[in-house]
């Protein structure tokens, strides 16, 4: 009788978990950033518990130095517990025309890592933002430019890369969004937008993934409502940031799904709407009582709120 009993809690519990059928659901690696430095296997068991079954790498391929792994160690790891790397968080000066050359081959060489794990998506973040006195319009055109010979390569490899907007970058407001997608070619170079950022940057979020929507590859998810710090905030590895500083506000601002401003729900009828079939990233820049507790919430959030909307 307890053995049946404890069958069908734990086929309980695993139907709670998000389905990851048409929308497979992942985490950044950048959160542990955050935590004093343990084995990537403790992400890897994260995302094993909490349903997330794909992983974004951010700081490739310096995230593999930080863990002490190869990549035949990862994907051993990976492999063991039916997980996935879904992309890795790629820069470079794109900007400057000088360098497009070398920023194409590290694009190529990223992608081939990612066929190591059988990926093919590329999220391409944009420079940081020029400093006042720059020529911003020629950066600008010059990035577009860049994103389309990325673009390029990506199709010609068997992948999709888009452009992830960001805060204190290049593609931050709604007009920067608006530019460098009527910049850059919709055959070559897509939208992989992040909702927060989104939000905290002055877009509409639902309007964007409108208007957009047919461009869509890959995107974060992640919750957001602008909260000013009553203190400093001390990160659990023990960095400090001052409670009138820009990133102690950005920080606070970050919620678990569903305790933010953002109508995720609106943005997965958008999904459904195009049928849309691909990775989607819960990326938690902070978590209030630990990774596993907040991924766990997100996955409730995946499977009352959304997943009866599409899955």
């Amino acid at each position: 009788m307890f053995t049946a009993s404890l069958a069908a809690s734990l086929a309980s519990a695993a139907g709670k978990l998000p389905a990851n059928r048409n929308i497979k659901w992942a985490v950044s690696a950048g959160l542990w950033s955050h935590y004093p430095l343990a084995p990537f296997t403790d992400i890897l068991d994260v995302m094993r518990d909490t349903g997330f079954i794909g992983v974004r790498l951010t700081g490739y391929p310096g995230i593999l130095k930080t863990y002490s792994m190869t990549a035949q160690q990862l994907e051993r790891e990976i492999s063991k517990r039916n997980l996935y790397v879904a992309t890795i968080s790629f820069g470079g000066p794109v900007n400057d025309p000088a360098q497009h050359g070398n920023v194409v081959a590290k694009a190529r060489e990223a992608m081939n890592f990612l066929k190591i794990f059988g990926a093919d998506h590329l999220v391409v973040f944009p420079p940081s933002r020029r400093k006042a006195g720059e020529n911003v319009d020629a950066a600008f055109a010059a990035m577009c430019k860049g994103f389309n010979l990325i673009g390029e390569a990506a199709n010609e490899m068997g992948f999709k890369a888009g452009v992830h907007n960001h805060l204190d970058e290049m593609v931050e407001g709604p007009a920067e969004v608006d530019k460098c997608m009527q910049m850059t070619d919709p055959k070559l170079f897509n939208f992989a937008p992040d909702t927060a950022h989104l939000h905290l940057g002055g877009s509409n979020v639902v309007e964007m993934y409108q208007k957009y929507k047919h461009r869509l590859v890959f995107m974060d998810y992640k919750d957001a409502r602008w909260t000013t710090p009553k203190e400093d905030l001390k990160l659990p590895n023990g960095h400090v940031y001052k409670k009138d500083s820009p990133m102690a506000k950005f920080f606070d601002s970050i919620y678990d799904l569903g305790d933010g401003d953002i109508d995720f729900p609106a943005c997965h009828r958008i999904l459904k709407e195009v049928s849309y079939k691909g990775w989607i990233c819960v990326d938690l820049d902070r978590t209030r009582k630990g990774p596993r507790t907040s991924y766990e919430r997100c996955g409730r959030y995946v499977v009352n709120k959304l997943e009866p909307i599409y899955a």
